[in-house]
């Protein structure tokens, strides 16, 4: 640092801390969030502590200077163990006979309560559904439909609570639903619920997962208004709770038989613990055929991934798409999926 100025010398110190807590933040998909709560909430900023350490790889690039060496580290690490938060490479579209659509959604009750200030966001959301025609269809946040505007699917499953609002998750195929359940989340109106298909010859395994949510409201003037500590609270309760739930999956899980699809809002992102626990020996489908930053959640400053489809290693991923479709304050995503029969 002797031939840096008083300016550089400060933004490299500021490089080094970032570059510490980025480093700290790839190690926590491996530390339960029961015992290391704290520390999880830095999952939600990895995207951001990714770009900051690019900035500062550029900055120390153009100035042709040695300190670029922190930032580049750290980067080539998070790129080693858990692949770019940016896909450069085009998305993958293969055709084969033997291909069949999945998509998530979290559909926010519909725009039920108009947080979406548009004439007609169900119907919307409806009509855009049947363009894309996806064969399975995983839904979370759903309220039932009274108009069976879903009804070109010919079957489905609703798991439903509450008593003057119906919500909860629904899976809709096109393909018969032999067996149908619950993995029941307690305390809470997230749950995981599963659909056997059949598809030819083979029996899938649907899951569509909803983890509890971190209820943070990701408007910049709410955030500021907001006491952090109590804002840090409820978001370690979320994450332990977080943890359980996946822990209850992964039991419910490990009795199926059948290739699996795992699809979901997990609520967090794909550097945290529930995401590797969950993903196990599973493909990411974004990873597998997607391209850009895969953004599934509507939030203002940079893009957020917490949607997942993955798919059984059986299962070759001919293609994924992730929408621009603004109805809900998710957006939804697709994986085109095809099984040797």
């Amino acid at each position: 640092m002797k031939n840096l100025s008083t300016l550089n010398k400060m933004i490299y110190s500021i490089n080094l801390m970032v570059a510490f807590i980025l480093l700290l933040a790839f190690s926590l998909p491996f530390l339960p969030p029961k015992t290391y709560s704290i520390l999880s909430v830095l999952n939600l900023g990895v995207p951001f502590l990714i770009l900051c350490n690019v900035l500062f790889f550029l900055y120390w690039l153009f100035r042709v200077k040695k300190q670029l060496i922190v930032s580049l580290i750290v980067l080539v690490f998070g790129q080693l163990m858990f692949g770019s938060l940016y896909k450069f490479s085009s998305s993958k579209k293969i055709e084969s006979p033997n291909n069949f659509k999945v998509m998530n959604y979290n559909v926010r009750l519909f725009n039920l309560f108009e947080w979406i200030p548009e004439q007609d966001v169900k119907t919307k959301i409806i009509d855009f559904i049947k363009k894309e025609s996806p064969d399975i269809l995983s839904i979370q946040d759903y309220h039932p439909r009274k108009d069976g505007a879903l009804g070109f699917f010919k079957y489905k499953y609703e798991y439903l609570s509450g008593k003057k609002i119906k919500h909860g998750q629904a899976i809709f195929s096109q393909f018969p639903i032999i067996n149908k359940g619950s993995v029941n989340f307690p305390n809470t109106s997230n749950n995981a619920i599963f659909a056997d298909v059949v598809k030819g010859k083979d029996t899938i395994r649907i899951y569509n997962v909803h983890l509890e949510s971190l209820r943070i409201n990701t408007q910049i003037d709410s955030l500021k208004k907001e006491k952090s500590e109590r804002l840090f609270n409820r978001i370690e309760t979320s994450f332990r709770m977080q943890q359980f739930q996946t822990e209850l999956l992964l039991i419910h899980k490990a009795q199926c038989k059948y290739k699996m699809v795992i699809c979901g809002d997990f609520n967090n992102t794909a550097f945290s613990y529930v995401y590797r626990k969950i993903k196990g020996d599973l493909n990411d489908t974004f990873i597998e055929a997607g391209n850009g930053f895969g953004r599934t959640y509507d939030f203002k400053f940079f893009p957020v991934r917490i949607d997942y489809i993955f798919a059984d290693e059986a299962f070759a991923v001919n293609g994924f798409k992730a929408y621009n479709e603004h109805y809900s304050d998710h957006y939804p995503i697709m994986a085109t999926l095809s099984l040797d029969e």
